[in-house]
């Protein structure tokens, strides 16, 4: 019996949630106010380096994200003065259920509701409830050459970013957060999963430029700047990366 009503309890979370979710979602593709975006950082790998990179972790270095969708939105007409709004959390203790490493789709739904359900148990952030939640686990990245896969979830609108605990990283960040923002909002990967080569057109910042390649700049959501078609760099910061006319039709800026 206790296990029954424990599972009803469950059902009704997750039903609460998944509604909130729709609203939020419903709220968001229209554009009429700026979203507030939650940032919850995670020591990622239990690292004293995380840990003090935690501790002098500010609002303002996430400024750059505001301050991109804000310049984005504007050259597609959307007008909202600040788009998106960013809020700091607190470090949270815990790290957040990871995603599955085998591509089982049963055991990716599995997360996903388990990811929400944590994300709701985890949702400690002053001032208003955000939009959208970004859990960023930070890694020493003397320790960590590369990092695991970040993911974004349209349903329940969160972000799981796998990041660089150091300063001179912090461009970089940005550029995965932002992408997996976007991910939340409707946005699709615009790279093959594969060779991790940007598509063309949709994958290019500048698919008319002539020549073609080497391009400049990154569309955000092919997550790297073509250099040839085998070749592609990861861009730096922001201002390397652009929101391209099929993203900006993704998520509400302009029409498809």
């Amino acid at each position: 019996m206790f296990r029954k009503l424990r599972i009803l309890l469950l059902l009704f979370v997750l039903a609460t949630v998944a509604v909130g979710a729709w609203r939020a979602r419903v709220t968001a593709s229209e554009w009429q106010r700026s979203l507030i975006v939650g940032i919850y950082p995670v020591n990622g790998d239990g690292s004293t380096v995380s840990n003090d990179y935690l501790a002098r972790l500010d609002q303002s270095r996430f400024k750059p994200i505001e301050e991109y969708f804000a310049a984005q939105a504007r050259a597609y007409g959307v007008q909202e003065l600040r788009p998106v709004m960013i809020t700091l959390a607190r470090p949270l203790a815990a790290p957040p259920p990871l995603p599955p490493h085998d591509g089982n789709a049963l055991a990716a739904i599995a997360w996903s509701l388990q990811m929400r359900y944590w994300a709701w148990r985890n949702d400690e952030i002053p001032g208003p409830r955000p939009d959208i939640r970004i859990f960023v686990l930070f890694h020493d990245p003397q320790a960590h050459a590369a990092l695991g896969h970040s993911v974004g979830l349209e349903k329940g609108m969160i972000g799981l970013v796998n990041a660089f605990a150091s300063r001179a990283e912090d461009g970089g960040n940005t550029v995965v957060i932002a992408h997996e923002l976007l991910h939340t909002l409707g946005a699709s990967d615009k790279y093959d999963p594969s060779t991790l080569q940007p598509h063309f057109p949709s994958g290019y910042a500048d698919p008319h430029q002539a020549p073609v390649l080497p391009q400049r700049r990154a569309e955000i959501m092919a997550g790297r700047i073509a250099i040839s078609t085998t070749e592609a760099e990861i861009p730096r910061s922001l201002a390397a990366t652009m929101v391209g006319p099929g993203t900006a039709a993704e998520i509400g800026w302009r029409d498809n």
